[in-house]
């Protein structure tokens, strides 16, 4: 029997780790969206020899592949042939092709140059080019151009702030048919008593109905995700209640941050009821509150000769202001009957109602000493935070 020396031995290790190096794919790194590079960020080279596409599931790429599905997202989406679509992240082309036989134009938003090039000699070999306009930018960072109608695989890692900017953008169309996580569906399916109604379904609702058209298997997909996903059509409302709607989203995170908590725990705590008082002193609304504000700041003049008594005196001034403004609060939640209620069961109407409540009381959630931004963008952003 043929024996190596022992110094040999303990080389294969290092030997086989170094014919791996050798032979994986080389990796190149990403900048993230801030423009650093980001170690999470490390992907697998762009093709491979037989120069077959990779794709990149760190970002959400998943190609729908089921012919079947395709063509099921395109009918239910009720396209027009004078319609113009938005598409978000058409990947290779596999729906961007149906929509093209469908509508008199397609936007596709693409960030990822390779799949851009793939979608483009796709679309020129089926004589589609002239009805196709290509965005390559970031979806969450470009404005979009006027469109009819959303038709989309919106990638996994986007798709709350995406279905914000679209619902509480600028720009007026008649539906959006989005194909999603399944459990992010799910929630804005959700209704009031429901263990995955929250704060998103609750912004979106306000100005939108949600309706589910199918589930769709992880199998379809190219490369397979961990989960399956669902296609929802979303159709904004023809009235959306009138409301601040800064101040509603301030409501509502304060709301829905412990969502199965009672409104009266959530609003009794110190911490909370000081944020309102400094908020709703701030928005300059509330003479009563003024008046108290300022009444508390007169105990520093009143007391000047004696310092360290005038110290004592304001901070009983504000103590009483505080304690007279936790009452206004608890008053409002028991007027009708909110005090025990919890934020996953209450209705947009009830949610709208008791909002209304508060401001009438000179309670407020946003600061309005700030200045208003223009359209939604702000709005937008701040549901997401």
């Amino acid at each position: 029997m043929l024996r190596h020396p022992e110094y040999l031995l303990r080389l294969i290790p290092s030997l086989r780790l170094l014919r791996r190096a050798h032979t994986r794919p080389n990796r190149r790194r990403y900048p993230s969206r801030d423009g650093e590079y980001d170690d999470e960020m490390v992907r697998k080279r762009e093709r491979d020899h037989g120069g077959n596409l990779y794709f990149y599931k760190s970002i959400g790429q998943h190609i729908l592949t089921n012919p079947r599905v395709l063509d099921a997202i395109v009918r239910k989406s009720h396209i027009r042939p004078t319609d113009t679509v938005l598409e978000i992240g058409p990947g290779t082309g596999n729906l961007t092709l149906k929509l093209l036989e469908a509508a008199k134009k397609v936007v596709a938003i693409e960030i990822d140059e390779r799949m851009v090039e793939v979608l483009q000699r796709r679309v020129t070999e089926f004589g589609f080019e002239d009805k196709l306009s290509v965005i390559r930018k970031d979806a969450l960072r470009t404005e979009f151009p006027p469109f009819d109608l959303v038709v989309a695989n919106i990638p996994y890692g986007i798709s709350s702030p995406l279905v914000v900017k679209l619902f509480y953008g600028e720009n007026p169309f008649r539906s959006a048919t989005l194909l999603l996580q399944k459990e992010f569906a799910r929630r804005l399916l959700a209704k009031p008593g429901d263990s995955e109604f929250n704060r998103l379904a609750v912004n979106v609702k306000l100005v939108a109905e949600v309706d589910f058209i199918m589930d769709v298997s992880k199998r379809d997909f190219l490369p397979c995700p961990k989960v399956d996903s669902s296609v929802v059509i979303i159709r904004p409302k023809a009235e959306v209640p009138n409301v601040d709607l800064n101040e509603w989203s301030a409501f509502t995170r304060s709301c829905f941050s412990k969502k199965n908590k009672t409104l009266g725990a959530t609003f009794k705590q110190k911490k909370k009821v000081m944020e309102l008082f400094r908020l709703s002193n701030m928005t300059g609304l509330s003479k009563e509150i003024a008046a108290n504000y300022s009444n508390t700041n007169s105990c520093n003049t009143e007391d000047e000769e004696s310092e360290n008594e005038g110290k004592g005196h304001s901070s009983s001034c504000l103590e009483e202001g505080m304690s007279s403004f936790r009452e206004k609060i608890i008053g409002v939640l028991q007027s009708d009957r909110f005090e025990e209620k919890r934020p996953s069961k209450l209705s947009i109407e009830e949610l709208l109602h008791l909002l209304s409540l508060f401001n009438q009381s000179g309670i407020f959630f946003h600061d309005h000493a700030k200045p208003k931004s223009a359209g939604n963008s702000a709005f937008a952003a701040a549901c997401n935070s």
